[in-house]
């Protein structure tokens, strides 16, 4: 009896012997409440193991000659939903070994959630935001310092006919191109600053022109007008510089702002006269050649337009754009050659000439003008037509 008694304690203990656990071991927080034991699955005693899941991970590894046992553990599906042990939800994403990660997504690492990628960058600031004062900055932006290429679409036509009209052989004259530079800045500014005052109520209606100082009440009418007579003011010695012929011309600048204007005034101010043979077809060109960039231009604001009843060029043309401003450009094209051909400019213009109507070309064929965008860009493009056109001249009177 004694020998069975014993027996019978040692199968006991060998039938509650565990196996080593796993090595890969939950963290607690992971682990669900483990349901409480029912007689249903101990149908032979506690030491017959119960229903095991099929990926049971923790099914336990053989123990010598015996059979292997596969003893109830609490499982945590990989990429489902589970609950901590207060029975709150956790993500979806939490895998079996983020608790061993110091990357994972809340375990001191990146807090950045899985699958989102980190936000953008912002853009840079404008210069003026950076180098301007404070109380200077409304007045900057009415005058459209922060964009430069309004200026110098009103300087190059100017720097074309300074240029054309110097000696064969020689440079133009850099006083006057610096005197044209500096009253472009001015005369661009006070272009700008009228547009805005007469414009103010519909610049509140597009959603581009909103933010503009009078439109959106930073700045009042009043102090538009006194900030229009400064820069007039400061325009004023520049002008009193130029010949007598210049200064007849030179308020029409002012008073019409009419971009391509600077074409007289630039050889009436070297020559005292006007060679209608050369300037005329010169100021023919800028006026094509405005025509296709603010006709791009225009395309940006066309629903605002449409909403607010604004007749502009792109409304007008509508489908048939690109076949008008190829019209233009095609005119730009044959009036400045033919206004090199009478300035007696020698080949060199030529070249210059061809690379700026493929510049043209370029434009007009590839510019999608339902994408306020890239109108903008190709808009922007044409200071580098202006830079083509000028490298031409300098270069054909150069020769010549």
């Amino acid at each position: 009896m004694a020998f069975l008694r014993a027996a019978a304690a040692a199968d006991l203990v060998r039938r509650h012997r565990r196996v080593p656990h796993a090595s890969l071991i939950l963290h607690p927080a992971l682990l669900p409440p483990p349901p409480p034991p029912s007689m249903e699955s101990f149908p032979d005693g506690p030491s017959t193991p119960g229903p095991v899941a099929q990926n049971d991970i923790f099914a336990a590894t053989p123990c010598h000659r015996h059979r292997h046992r596969r003893w109830p553990r609490p499982l945590i599906p990989i990429s489902s939903s589970s609950y901590d042990s207060s029975g709150a939800r956790l993500p979806a994403t939490v895998s079996l070994y983020s608790h061993l990660s110091s990357t994972s997504w809340g375990a001191g690492g990146d807090s950045t959630p899985p699958h989102q990628s980190p936000p953008a960058p912002p853009p840079p600031s404008p210069w003026v935001d950076r180098w301007v004062p404070l109380a200077a900055r409304p007045y900057a932006m009415l005058a459209r310092i922060d964009k430069p290429v309004g200026t110098w679409l009103l300087a190059w036509p100017s720097f074309w006919s300074i240029a054309m009209a110097a000696m064969p052989g020689e440079l133009p004259d850099m006083r006057m191109l610096a005197l044209f530079a500096c009253g472009s800045v001015l005369i661009r500014g006070a272009g700008c600053t009228i547009n805005d005052l007469l414009d103010r109520d519909i610049d509140r209606k597009v959603e581009r022109t909103k933010s503009r100082p009078l439109a959106s009440g930073i700045l009042t009418p009043t102090q538009g007008v006194g900030f229009l007579g400064f820069q007039l003011l400061l325009g004023l010695p520049i002008l009193l510089q130029l010949n007598n012929l210049s200064q007849i011309l030179g308020p029409q600048a002012y008073l019409g702002l009419v971009f391509n204007w600077g074409a007289l005034i630039g050889w009436a101010a070297m020559k005292g006269t006007i060679d209608p043979a050369i300037i005329l077809p010169l100021y023919t060109a800028g006026i094509c050649w405005t025509l296709v960039y603010d006709t791009i231009y225009a395309h940006q604001d066309k629903e605002d337009d449409v909403k607010i009843g604004v007749k502009s060029t792109a409304l007008r043309f509508g489908d048939s754009t690109k076949p008008w401003i190829s019209g233009f450009g095609a005119a730009c094209i044959a009036n400045l050659a033919l206004s090199g051909y009478n300035a007696d400019l020698a080949w060199p213009y030529y070249p210059f000439l061809a690379a700026a109507s493929a510049h043209l070309a370029w434009q007009i064929s590839t510019v999608d003008l339902s994408d306020p965008l890239d109108c903008n860009r190709r808009f922007v493009s044409n200071k580098w037509f202006g830079a083509l056109i000028f490298g031409g001249i300098l270069c054909g009177r150069l020769v010549s």
